[in-house]
């Protein structure tokens, strides 16, 4: 029993490693700016976020921050 619990640690450390396995087609985060919190959100390849500057252009600072943390795990093509 143990063993295959050690086996599945093993390949869950492997995994988070090979960020490129992981692909995010929906999520939802809060993040907090320097005036609000906003929420940013990530759905079938298209961003958006409460903030104002959003509605303007479709990009703003929240999103390309998650997208920084996410590092490549959401197709950045998909993402424009």
């Amino acid at each position: 029993m143990y063993s295959s619990l050690i086996g599945m640690v093993e390949k869950s450390h492997r995994y988070a490693q090979e960020k490129d396995r992981v692909k995010f087609s929906h999520l939802s985060a809060s993040i907090r700016g320097e005036n609000d919190s906003h929420q940013v959100s990530f759905d079938d390849g298209k961003w958006y976020c409460s903030c104002q500057h959003f509605n303007g252009g479709s990009i703003c600072s929240h999103t390309m921050a998650i997208e920084r943390i996410l590092d490549g795990m959401v197709s950045q093509a998909s993402a424009r």
